[in-house]
């Protein structure tokens, strides 16, 4: 056999081996930014035939609009500088749908270095893409769980811990009042050695949706802060604004008549708030706070409960 021959043979053993795989392979001459070759897979995968890819303007038209013009870009871009790359992008099919594609790219250069032809392989990433998004969904979900008190369903310390650093340093900055509420239900101990624990995580529950509806701000948050306790927070509320949520929130509660037969209370369920508000100073901690606003509400106990005690702007300094 001929040394052409075998050269043949050898073409034909290559094209049989690349129009065999998954992947499709192709090529595009760089001067004419034509496609000189595409494997026939391409119409499996997207129902256009390799006859209908002429030039780089078909593969860019049948990219999802969204990914056209950034996935163009780059590969223009690197292409140019002789780079090889790949691209994730989704590519239109015949009937209107789209496969995510990944573009492995080699440039192939001159002796002088210059672009001479692009060559790849499509991959057919699907799959691996919905992987990818319900593990993205899934670690959202859990992001959002890891946030939320399982009972209540409202935000828990953990998220109350983490919004009140970023609130307390927006405030520091732009010196804005912050305030705090922090809840206790009267009597709940009694309350749920009377009643049972069911009750008592029904109680709470009624009483988060209840503290839940009394806020109205945008950036306002109640969570709950452990056991039968509550906090609220108000950014840019001043010492005015935090005595009315609180009070609002009082009526709120009593307007819910929970029965509690051992509270002195109207026999109903009750609450003891602490109130306070400041503007953040050099040397203040969201701790120190936290801690002034909870000898309220310890006062609030102390002096018979179902009341609200407040700590006024100022009145708050380092320890």
């Amino acid at each position: 056999m001929s040394y052409m021959g075998e050269l043949n043979n050898d073409s034909a053993v290559y094209r049989t081996l690349l129009e065999s795989t998954k992947a499709i392979p192709w090529r595009i001459d760089w001067a004419s930014k034509r496609f000189s070759y595409i494997g026939p897979q391409i119409e499996e995968l997207l129902g256009w035939t390799p006859e209908s890819w002429m030039s780089v303007e078909d593969w860019a038209a049948r990219m999802h609009p969204e990914d056209r013009e950034h996935v163009v870009s780059f590969c223009v871009a690197q292409s140019q500088a002789g780079v090889d790359h790949e691209a994730d992008y989704r590519a239109l099919t015949k009937d209107n749908g789209y496969v995510w594609i990944r573009d492995v790219v080699h440039v192939v250069r001159t002796p002088q270095g210059e672009p001479e032809a692009l060559v790849g392989f499509m991959f057919d990433i699907s799959e691996r893409k919905k992987t990818e998004e319900k593990l993205l969904a899934l670690q959202k979900e859990l992001e959002a769980l890891s946030f939320k008190d399982g009972l209540t369903n409202i935000a828990n310390r953990r998220r109350f811990d983490a919004c009140l650093q970023v609130e307390w340093e927006s405030a520091r900055t732009n010196r804005h009042p912050l305030s705090l509420l922090l809840f206790d239900i009267d009597y709940f101990k009694q309350y749920n050695d009377l009643y049972g624990h069911v009750r008592g995580d029904k109680c709470l529950v009624d009483i988060a949706q209840t503290l839940s509806l009394a806020l109205d701000g945008p950036r306002d948050l109640v969570a709950r802060y452990g056991g039968e306790e509550f906090i609220v927070l108000l950014p840019q509320a001043d010492a005015n604004v935090a005595l009315k949520v609180a009070e609002r929130c009082q009526r709120l509660v009593q307007k819910q008549a929970i029965a509690h037969a051992q509270s002195p209370h109207g026999e109903h369920i009750t609450v003891s708030i602490g109130v306070g508000t400041l503007i953040p100073s050099e040397g203040l901690r969201p701790s120190d706070f936290i801690d002034a606003v909870d000898q309220q509400l310890y006062a609030a106990k102390k002096n018979g409960r179902n009341r609200v005690e407040v700590v006024t702007l100022g009145d708050v300094t380092p320890p």
